[in-house]
């Protein structure tokens, strides 16, 4: 998780939804990644689920009662202050269409009222009717338009059996989107194409011929950059990862895809950022069908992939980003590198070490700049090292 969580005063507002059950996890994934908590619960949601166990699960303090005063200290004025960020999940349209109109009967509803300084964000969960009616709709749009981040719910089918809008998303994307929620938006107005993963290329109709890439990193530089402010688009080749919330993402198989994909989309990008693993070699030609198998070696001739960044035409005045995965003479050989394809920096990923790289979570890396600055940021988290490029890419936007 972000590096961002920890220390994070997070105010976990709980309204009752039948997904009430689904904020337990979130409230223990904060807790997990560092977050400090606080929970408020609606009237009803105490009634759903009982304080203590929301307080065991989070390791925090639980509130309910808007009357509860301590020598001054008045709960939803204190907890306003108090809170770096407030999360309403699950978001019920009653407590949304309260919130709406500033309505605080409630200490959950008081303490938002009094945080319209803070960074907010609203989970909407509820039946798909309830959902697409316009007062709803309307209600999420004044949320909105006073500074609430708010996560559109997902497709699918719902506790009262019915299919549609209105689903409580994974807790992997409110998660994100909290700390998309808290992130200086340094590259805000900014366009910034990135690449991940491997590519794929086929010996025949159920052979391949790839590497160890799993797009780990490319993900996190996607979501780096647009928790910074950016619209972001990935072009992914394939992956056992679940695609990026609010990313675009164009799914390619091949090298010559990956190409193709990227020149598309070049013209109307500021940024590029080429994190994928492009295979060098693709066979000479693929059969149609699969490959019997017979005595004897198997022949492959193999030529080379092309050169993405340099055949991309249309470069000038983009702001070029690699990455080099080496081991030996990592420096020089990934400087070279920059040099030869017109980059404005490059991420020498150092695949020497087991216990970093490809597969990993992991990776230990240099960050090259034209100029000749070099930083070194020793094994960290892969989304660690995704927003220390993200404020890299931000300055040298600045300069």
């Amino acid at each position: 998780m972000s590096p961002r969580l920890k220390g994070l005063k997070v105010l976990l507002c709980v309204s009752s939804g039948i997904a009430i059950y689904k904020a337990l996890d979130l409230a223990s994934r904060l807790r997990k990644a560092g977050s400090e908590l606080t929970i408020i619960l609606s009237p009803e949601a105490r009634e759903m689920v009982s304080d203590y166990v929301f307080s065991a699960v989070g390791n925090c303090p639980v509130y309910h009662d808007i009357n509860q005063v301590r020598d001054g200290w008045i709960l939803h004025t204190e907890l306003s202050r108090w809170a770096d960020v407030v999360v309403l999940a699950p978001a019920t349209a009653n407590t949304m269409a309260k919130a709406a109109s500033g309505i605080a009967d409630n200490l959950l509803l008081a303490t938002i009222l009094a945080a319209p300084d803070k960074p907010r964000l609203a989970v909407p969960t509820m039946n798909t009717r309830m959902y697409e009616n316009p007062a709803t709709l309307r209600n999420m749009k004044c949320l909105r338009d006073n500074g609430w981040h708010v996560i559109d719910p997902e497709l699918g089918e719902l506790a009262c059996g019915e299919f549609g809008m209105g689903r409580y998303p994974d807790n992997s994307v409110i998660v994100g989107e909290l700390v998309y929620t808290i992130t200086k938006k340094a590259l805000a107005g900014k366009k910034v194409l990135v690449t991940a993963g491997p590519t794929r290329e086929r010996i025949d109709s159920v052979r391949f011929i790839t590497n160890r890439s799993s797009g780990k990193m490319g993900y996190a530089v996607a979501r780096a950059v647009r928790n910074a402010g950016a619209n972001v688009t990935l072009v992914s080749g394939p992956t056992g990862l679940s695609f990026l919330y609010s990313i675009e993402t164009i799914a390619v198989e091949s090298a010559v895809e990956m190409r193709d994909r990227v020149s598309e989309r070049l013209s109307e990008s500021d940024i590029l950022i080429m994190a994928a693993a492009v295979a060098d070699y693709t066979p000479e030609s693929a059969s149609e069908e699969k490959l019997k198998k017979e005595e004897g070696p198997l022949e492959l001739i193999l030529k080379r992939t092309p050169d993405i960044l340099l055949e991309l035409k249309e470069t000038e005045g983009k702001l070029l980003v690699g990455f080099c995965a080496e081991g030996k003479h990592l420096v020089q050989s990934c400087s070279e590198k920059m040099r030869r394809k017109r980059l404005d920096m490059i991420v020498a990923n150092d695949i020497s070490g087991t216990d970093s790289g490809f597969d990993s979570d992991y990776n230990e890396v240099w960050f090259l700049f034209k100029d000749g600055r070099k930083i070194h940021i020793p094994r960290s988290p892969k989304e660690d090292i995704a927003e220390n490029l993200a404020s890299e890419i931000a300055n040298l936007q600045q300069r």
